[in-house]
């Protein structure tokens, strides 16, 4: 594998390219990355490069949403099958069919969401600021698409706001149930328990912390705690073991996300080496779907 290492950062230097890998991909393809974070970062990180080329180590909808905040660059995806499953439960006509049924309404949209999709959006979110995107939104009533378990955690901590679920769910975390993570709870006592906001509510019931990939890194961090029980994908484990040496993270059986793992340093290489896997999206797609992406990130402010 060290030749592999070598040459993509000889083919990074050559094409002036950053990597980004989400925190869910394999740790040897997290460790060659540029930035490795969760959606909120990686979508800051790609608004800010200065690169040429960016390599987008994930699934589809993260290459795409690097691509609507950086038209003028060439985003690479290394395997361009790598779907997000909730990402295809939402597609832009069912969402303006949704606006039709409930006139008014604002339209928060997960940064999982195909391009498409996010030309019917009012403004982005992310797990990490969910909440507060929902709560600066002026309107009374809200549709959250397309995570259903994420739309259900906001609705609780935004009471004031009217919120219309959809029926899409993330199939990693909604297999997590709460019987494997009392069961590793009870196997790991004095462990603590993270859950991603994408659970079910019977796993969040269970979690002495809730959040975003990057906020269980720094909640990992800060606590005193030797032994987290993580209700998200297993991928995880690798950035939370580099960061927090000397603890111990335990995982619910079958927590993999296959998507993210099809990505290895081979279609790195290779993409690189051959400038395969561009994403193409046409101009009017983009133009819409970056102002729901810009008011997320803060320019402007969320609707």
């Amino acid at each position: 594998m060290e030749g592999t290492v070598g040459r993509i950062r000889a083919l990074k230097e050559k094409r002036n390219a950053v990597i980004l890998a989400h925190n869910y991909v394999a740790g040897d393809v997290q460790d060659i990355a540029d930035h490795v974070g969760d959606s909120l970062g990686l979508s800051v990180a790609a608004s800010e490069t200065d690169a040429d080329v960016i390599v987008f180590c994930g699934v589809t909808f993260m290459g795409e949403t690097a691509k609507i905040l950086n038209p003028g660059k060439t985003v690479l995806m290394p395997e361009p099958e790598a779907r997000c499953p909730m990402a295809d439960m939402c597609s832009a006509e069912s969402i303006r069919a949704a606006k039709l049924e409930h006139p008014g309404a604002a339209v928060i949209g997960y940064v999982n969401t195909n391009a498409e999709s996010k030309t019917e959006m009012d403004v982005c979110c992310t797990s990490s600021n969910a909440v507060g995107v929902a709560s600066a939104t002026e309107a009374g009533k809200i549709i959250f698409l397309p995570d259903a378990n994420l739309g259900r955690y906001v609705s609780e901590n935004v009471p004031d706001k009217e919120i219309v679920l959809w029926e899409g769910y993330c199939p990693v975390h909604q297999s997590i149930s709460p019987d494997d993570v009392s069961r590793l709870a009870a196997s790991n006592p004095g462990a603590v328990v993270m859950a991603h906001p994408e659970c079910t509510a019977g796993v969040l019931a269970l979690a002495d912390y809730i959040g975003s990939t990057e906020g269980m890194v720094g909640f990992a961090k800060a606590s005193d705690a030797k032994t987290f029980v993580v209700a998200t994908e297993v991928g995880m484990g690798h950035r939370l073991e580099l960061e927090c040496p000397g603890k111990d993270f335990v995982f619910p059986p079958n927590s993999v996300c296959e998507a993210m793992k099809i990505t290895t340093l081979e279609s790195v290489e290779k993409c690189l080496e051959g400038m395969t896997g561009e994403i193409r999206l046409p101009k009017d797609v983009m133009d819409r779907a970056r102002v729901p992406l810009e008011r997320m990130l803060g320019t402007p402010n969320p609707v």
